[in-house]
């Protein structure tokens, strides 16, 4: 038994191993030789988060996802790379509207540099994917644009918030399924179709990428409140200090709502003033580790953890399938 990348996946299978080992390590030289330029100072900053390391949970899908078919087939290993790229390009992005400082344990590429120059680094990372995926064809490129169109809408729907009326939570299950889910689905998508393999599992792969993808985010939503800047690698509370509604904070207002309890609805009103105050901002993490809302979240967690195992059940038994039913498992072990 072999542990795999960041997440603790136990693979048992040493044909498995092997493949997910090499696939992930092609990926790696990948990330870096897309992320070279003749411009020194391009290749520092666009290398910055790929050196950062990071889970690289969806090249892990992929690679996964490409054992129903031939795991060694040439347009695995790059679309692969398309996706991780996509995803790191989105981080920086993600860093200058959040204003955050620190990404994966080291200083975010905005707090180093700027504003301005991370943008453009993210932008060079998307210039760079789209090379990329040009080579694996027109399907491909429709996938990844149909996937990005739905990330930017779901960044774009969080910013205007829930119209008068939408439950804010299911708002927010909507915003994650696109920022987040729609990315991961690809990965499950193309691991499968760049395999070869047959279109029903591709189209298995793909639903189960995404309700993966939504437990995966309510698993950080959680993190961001339930766990130290070693744990998670970014600061606790960056979600609340930058205002973003996650999950066990909707839970919160919802409650409060509901039952009008004095001690839930100071508890809103401490969210609501001014989190840049570490002492507020450490008070508010307190207050909210021991309650009942973020348990509930992560119930919410287990529970879509537990719909993406469920897609599974058509595919046949054997270790990608175990390894993928683990995956589960990790993000809900994440939330715990």
């Amino acid at each position: 038994m072999t542990v795999v990348g960041p997440f603790g996946l136990s693979v048992r299978d040493q044909a498995l191993e092997a493949d997910v080992q090499a696939g992930l390590a092609a990926v790696e030289e990948g990330l870096l030789e897309a992320t070279k330029s003749g411009v020194p100072f391009i290749t520092e900053a666009a290398q910055h988060l790929v050196q950062a390391g990071g889970k690289r949970f969806r090249p892990l899908l992929v690679a996964l996802a490409a054992q129903f078919g031939d795991p060694y087939a040439p347009g695995v290993v790059p679309s692969a790379v398309v996706v991780e790229l996509t995803h790191l390009a989105t981080l920086y992005h993600d860093d200058v509207m959040d204003e955050a400082e620190v990404r994966r344990g080291v200083p975010s590429a905005n707090a180093r540099w700027g504003n301005s120059l991370a943008v453009l680094t993210g932008d060079f990372l998307f210039a760079r994917a789209s090379h990329i995926l040009a080579d694996l064809g027109p399907e491909a490129v429709r996938i990844q644009a149909e996937a990005f169109e739905r990330l930017v809408t779901g960044q774009i729907l969080e910013t205007a918030g829930p119209r008068d009326g939408r439950d804010p939570i299911e708002h927010y299950l909507d915003v994650i399924a696109g920022k987040t889910g729609s990315l991961i689905a690809v990965a499950g998508r193309f691991g499968a179709m760049m395999s070869g393999a047959d279109e029903r599992v591709v189209e298995i792969l793909t639903h189960y990428g995404e309700r993966l993808g939504v437990a995966f985010q309510l698993a950080d939503d959680v993190l961001d409140i339930a766990s130290d800047s070693h744990e998670s690698g970014k600061t606790p509370g960056t979600d609340l200090r930058e205002g973003i509604p996650t999950l066990p904070v909707l839970h919160l207002r919802a409650r409060a709502a509901a039952t009008g309890s004095p001690e839930d609805l100071r508890l809103c009103e401490l969210l609501d003033g001014d989190l840049a105050d570490d002492e507020l901002l450490a008070e508010v993490l307190r207050r909210l580790r021991v309650h009942p809302a973020l348990e509930q979240a992560r119930r919410d967690t287990v529970r879509y953890a537990q719909e993406a195992r469920a897609t599974l059940a058509p595919l046949p038994d054997g270790p990608a399938k175990a390894a993928l039913e683990q995956l589960c498992d990790a993000v809900v072990h994440r939330a715990g």
